[in-house]
């Protein structure tokens, strides 16, 4: 008789690195509010439950870690153990049977094709994007379009639009992460 996979807990981390800068200061320099679709502490159906947005970081947490992606390409470290601190809401992406070997070549192929850290956009292929490839990986579910949404909303403001050339110079990399490369037995 064969024996059932393990299910292991997939969590999306989601962090405002604006600390609440950009909702307080949305309505005056986008002339709407990033606030209109919160946060939730657990996916499922219906509508979100009320909290904010702003400028937006994700990571996945699975098998013990939490993995982002940024300007120097794939890292992980303990859930929470960036210079981000802890984030401002996780959201409960489901489970998944992929073990953590699997996942780990999976990481390994991304950092070496999709997620490299010459890749990263700020708007087109940041930390989000790699959280929304690697939920569906994990869970077949795609992370909340409330995060994936918000770079287009914002570009599509006569503010974003002005600031785009500034904010694509922007390279952003989570302190306090490793490179994923230390999973690989190479520093």
């Amino acid at each position: 008789m064969e024996e059932p996979l393990a299910l292991h807990p997939v969590k999306l981390y989601v962090y405002d690195l604006s600390k609440g800068m950009a909702r307080r200061l949305s309505p005056l320099m986008l002339g709407k509010s990033t606030a209109a679709a919160p946060h939730r502490l657990r996916a499922g159906p219906g509508p979100p439950a009320a909290a904010s947005r702003g400028l937006l970081h994700t990571s996945i947490i699975v098998h013990k870690d939490e993995f982002f992606y940024g300007s120097g390409g794939i890292s992980s470290c303990a859930p929470g153990g960036t210079l981000l601190g802890p984030p401002d809401s996780v959201v409960d992406l489901g489970n998944t049977e992929v073990t953590e070997e699997i996942f780990l070549e999976y990481l390994s192929s991304l950092g070496e094709s999709m997620f490299r850290g010459e890749s990263y956009n700020l708007f087109e292929h940041n930390c989000n994007t790699f959280s929304n490839e690697v939920a569906q990986f994990l869970t077949g579910r795609k992370i909340p379009s409330y995060i994936t949404d918000l770079p287009a909303e914002v570009l599509a403001t006569p503010f974003g639009q002005a600031l785009r050339p500034l904010l694509d110079s922007i390279q952003i990399q989570p302190p306090g992460g490793n490179t994923f490369s230390r999973h690989n037995g190479q520093s």
